[in-house]
C-alpha cells in the first residue's frame, strides 16, 4: 500500500510539516515539526496513528522548533544528519534571532546519511544527502514521493545566504540527487505547494538549465558561479542575480 502524506502548514514561518503514514499498519512518521506541536499530535489523535520516528530534513527553527514537544509527547527517536547537528543544538540561538522562544530539543537517537533506507511500517524511503541550504540537508524519497525541505520549492530553489549555505552546492545537489528521480515524483517542500520533478526540469527558472551548473540562467553561456550578491553581470545578456559573471 501507498504512504498516505497529510500537509500540516504551520507556525509563523508557514512551514509545510509532514505526517507520513503506513494506513494499513496505523504507524506514521512526522517530518519537520515546526512551532505548533499541538496541531501535529492533534491530527496523530484524529487518524488513530502511532507515530514511529520523527524525521528532520535539517535543523533550521521553523522545521525543528516541535521536536522537543513531540517527543515528549510520543517517546519517537528523532533522526537528523550528523552535519546538521550544529544547527540544531543552536535551536534557542535560532529563536531569539527572530524574536522568537524555543525550547532546546533532544539529543538525536540516529543519524542519517546518504545511501540510508528508512521506513513508516511497511513503506521504505532512501536517504538523499541534499546539502546547500544547510551542510546536513537531506531528502526523503520512495513510492512516487520526495520530501525535500528547503532544497527545492514551486518555480523556486532554498535560500543559501544564511550560515552553511552554497548556491553551486544546492545546485549540484538538485542536479544530481533530485533531478534523476522520476518526472512523475510528487515533490513536497518544507514551504509552498507541491510540485513534480518534471514539473520543475521544464520550468524552474533558477534549475532549468541544468545540467551546466555554471550556465548563466537566462542565455546558458557557460560563465562562472556567481557567489551570493555579486553584481557583475553575464558578459553575453547583462543577466545579475543569482548566477551570473562573477570574475575577478
Amino acid at each position: 500500500m501507498a504512504p498516505r502524506v497529510v500537509t500540516l502548514t504551520n507556525g509563523a514561518f508557514a512551514e509545510n510539516c509532514y505526517l507520513v503514514a503506513d494506513p494499513a499498519r496505523g504507524e506514521a512518521v512526522i517530518v519537520d515539526p515546526g512551532e505548533e506541536a499541538q496541531l501535529f499530535l492533534k491530527r496523530l489523535r484524529f487518524e488513530g496513528w502511532t507515530l514511529r520516528a520523527i524525521w528532520l530534513t535539517h535543523a533550521h527553527l521553523d522545521h525543528v522548533a516541535g521536536v522537543a514537544a513531540v517527543k515528549a509527547a510520543t517517546g519517537a527517536p528523532v533522526h537528523l544528519h550528523s552535519l546538521d547537528r550544529e544547527l540544531y543544538d543552536a535551536v534557542p540561538v535560532q529563536a531569539r534571532m527572530f524574536g522568537l522562544a524555543a525550547q532546546a530539543p533532544p539529543p538525536p537517537d540516529a543519524d542519517l546519511a546518504e545511501g540510508q533506507t528508512i521506513a513508516v511500517g511497511a513503506c521504505e524511503f532512501g536517504v538523499l544527502h541534499t546539502p546547500g541550504h544547510t551542510p546536513g540537508h537531506v531528502t526523503f524519497a520512495g513510492h512516487g514521493l520526495a520530501l525535500v525541505g528547503d532544497v527545492l520549492f514551486a518555480g523556486s530553489i532554498g535560500r543559501t545566504d544564511l550560515p552553511g549555505g552554497d548556491t553551486e552546492t544546492l545546485l549540484r545537489s538538485i542536479r544530481e540527487k533530485l533531478f534523476p528521480l522520476p518526472n512523475e515524483t510528487v515533490v513536497y517542500s518544507g514551504h509552498g505547494p507541491e510540485t513534480t520533478i518534471g514539473a520543475e526540469k521544464r520550468g524552474n527558472p533558477f534549475v532549468k538549465l541544468v545540467p551546466g551548473l555554471n550556465a548563466c540562467l537566462r542565455c546558458g553561456a557557460e560563465v562562472r558561479p556567481k557567489p551570493w550578491g555579486c553584481k557583475n553581470p553575464c558578459p553575453n545578456c547583462g543577466f545579475v542575480y543569482p548566477l551570473g559573471d562573477c570574475a575577478d
